[in-house]
């Protein structure tokens, strides 16, 4: 049965067959669509001794699924102009699609047999992990992904958000077949939800559930609940030294998952802190002191223990400067509220970061999986937004501390602006 969800009433659903939900929302404009299918999973899942294993699967789907082998699967989607992609992240693993409408009875089945018939043929198993291990060791000559992949595991030690998705050099190295194949039966266990947008029409059910029916799938919707938590003993400083000229300094701290009351608070400090030029650290570190080549504020959506975290580059020269300058600001924050003018801006970015975010079918379908794969509700980003604007600067203030007091740095360059950097950050009263 379709229905149209009275707190979302541009959005229809139905389930399919074996309890997939379905859900989609007309929009006029171009005859374009685009659809998500979220899996819950990701490479939080990945089994010790096997990190990497859901991205190397999701790479392997779109090298075949079903009848259609890997050139067969690539000359029918190039062939109609369209984009099909697949990729595992911490919390979810997502099948993409955009095409033109007219094209969507061809297509859209195609995300189900990815998820349910995946070609897993060994040649092909190779040249994705070659990939993926190509991508690995270009990470390990950016200093910039080098303090984040150490300050990631700072916050995280070996547990399921300790590791890239791309996974681990010599763990990758050794997936068979065997291994990615044995994940193809649990997808889905936790939760999973297909999310159309576009030039749509009332026939997607009659177009997906035979597919269903001549291979089942039992799933749901995600449900509700808390994922990974951070590591305890939380180590507060490390560095590593390469060769460069300049300094990479990650300061951050695991936080609270997507949907907590804090969250929003510290969502609306990102906007503040690292949210264009008129932000705060762009302001006093590059444009005032002259500081920064880069400097940002990081805070993704996880169903878990979040990572808020600053990131700044600095010449080798300038280390010990920028390093307390970057530390003061942290303890600024934790000692002074926003300012009436600093919070309406902050408020104002929230808002227009959303409309911002929700301007193309895509980003649309990307926000409705992401919002609902987190089992939270259909009215979710539209209560943020009206809660965002009851805030306060004593919240904001209130979240900061129960939330940032006890950030860790993670540093990267030359061996003379290690030592500069951990000078400063020894004498600043947040390295206690």
């Amino acid at each position: 049965m379709t229905s149209t969800h009275p707190s979302s009433a541009n959005w229809q659903h139905t389930s399919l067959q074996g309890g997939l939900p379905l859900i989609w929302q007309r929009r006029p404009g171009p005859a374009i669509v685009a659809c998500r299918l979220w899996i819950r999973g990701g490479s939080s899942q990945d089994l010790p001794g096997q990190r990497g294993a859901g991205q190397l699967l999701a790479g392997l789907m779109t090298r075949g699924c079903g009848s259609y082998g890997p050139e067969a699967l690539a000359d029918l989607v190039e062939g109609r102009g369209a984009a099909l992609r697949a990729e595992a992240a911490e919390d979810f693993l997502v099948i993409s699609l955009k095409c033109a409408s007219s094209d969507t009875s061809e297509l859209l089945p195609l995300l189900l047999s990815m998820a349910r018939q995946p070609w897993l043929s060994p040649d092909q198993l190779e040249l994705e992990r070659d990939l993926n291990l190509q991508s690995l060791q270009r990470q390990r000559e950016d200093p910039f992904q080098l303090a984040h992949d150490q300050l990631r595991h700072m916050l995280y030690g070996d547990g399921p958000y300790g590791h890239d998705p791309l996974g681990v050099d010599g763990e990758l190295a050794a997936l068979q077949t065997e291994q990615i194949g044995a994940l193809v039966p649990d997808l889905g266990q936790n939760g999973a939800l297909l999310v159309a947008c576009g030039d749509l029409d009332d026939e997607l059910p009659q177009l997906l559930n035979p597919l269903l029916n001549q291979c089942p799938w039992t799933t749901a919707p995600p449900s509700p609940g808390a994922g990974p938590g951070a590591a305890s003993g939380q180590e507060r400083f490390a560095c590593l030294e390469q060769d460069t000229e300049q300094l990479v300094l990650m300061l951050g701290t695991a936080t609270v998952p997507l949907g907590d009351p804090d969250g929003l608070a510290l969502r609306l400090l990102q906007a503040h802190l690292g949210m264009g030029m008129s932000s705060r650290l762009f302001v006093t570190m590059r444009e005032e002191r002259g500081l920064a080549y880069d400097v940002g504020v990081h805070m993704p959506a996880r169903r878990g223990a979040t990572p808020f975290i600053w990131h700044l580059s600095t010449s080798a020269e300038r280390a010990e400067e920028a390093t307390t300058a970057l530390l003061d600001e942290w303890q600024r924050v934790l000692d002074q509220p926003l300012s009436l003018p600093e919070l309406a801006l902050a408020k104002a970015k929230y808002r227009g970061q959303d409309a911002m975010g929700r301007q193309t079918c895509g980003q649309i379908a990307d926000r409705q999986a992401l919002v609902l794969g987190h089992g939270l509700g259909w009215s979710y980003v539209e209560d943020s937004l009206e809660r965002a604007q009851q805030l306060d600067a004593g919240t904001l203030l209130a979240a900061a501390r129960r939330r940032l007091s006890a950030p860790s740095l993670s540093i990267c360059g030359p061996a003379p602006a290690l030592t500069a950097a951990e000078l400063a950050w020894q004498r600043h009263d947040l390295s206690s």
